[in-house]
């Protein structure tokens, strides 16, 4: 097994977390924070758009078993990458579009599919997704793990 770590932001985190932690190949997820420049936030520091943080999902996978180019795709799929600061009705700098990648070959791979992504003519507008280094991944509050399977639902999409 070769176990690897992946990191999106992709809007409001218990939506996304769902949707990753159904790929086959996906060993673990943990939605939390990254990206801002306080230690350990809550979630209450990071709703207040101060801390510099995105709400994201931190995707334990086996490399084996999944490509990271998969994982990609489903980032791509399932938000909308042209948003600024924003996924639907969520708004402010933590439901921004950023993949925090883990190696130069993440870097190098979520460059090209963007890329791709925006030769492909899907969106009219100009995609905004932010490529950062993963810097500390602060876990959120255990009441937000799994929030959706907790309650039973698939999806928290309007």
């Amino acid at each position: 097994m070769s176990l690897q770590k992946a990191t999106f932001g992709a809007g409001c985190f218990w939506g996304v977390e769902e949707t990753f932690r159904a790929i086959p190949g996906v060993k673990e997820t943990a939605v939390g924070y990254s990206g801002g420049d306080t230690e350990r936030p809550t979630y209450e520091d990071v709703c207040s758009s101060k801390t510099g943080h995105a709400e994201v999902v931190e995707v334990t996978y086996d490399s084996d078993e999944v490509a990271y180019e998969k994982l990609l795709g489903v980032f791509w799929e399932n938000h909308d990458p042209t948003q600024w600061h924003r996924q639907g009705p969520d708004y402010g700098s933590q439901y921004r579009s950023v993949i925090f990648v883990h190696s130069e070959e993440q870097r190098l791979a979520a460059e090209a599919s963007m890329a791709a992504l925006a030769a492909s003519g899907k969106w009219a507008r100009k995609i905004v997704t932010e490529i950062e280094a993963a810097g500390a991944f602060w876990r959120a509050e255990d009441y937000h793990q799994q929030y959706l399977a907790k309650r039973g639902l698939g999806s928290c999409h309007i």
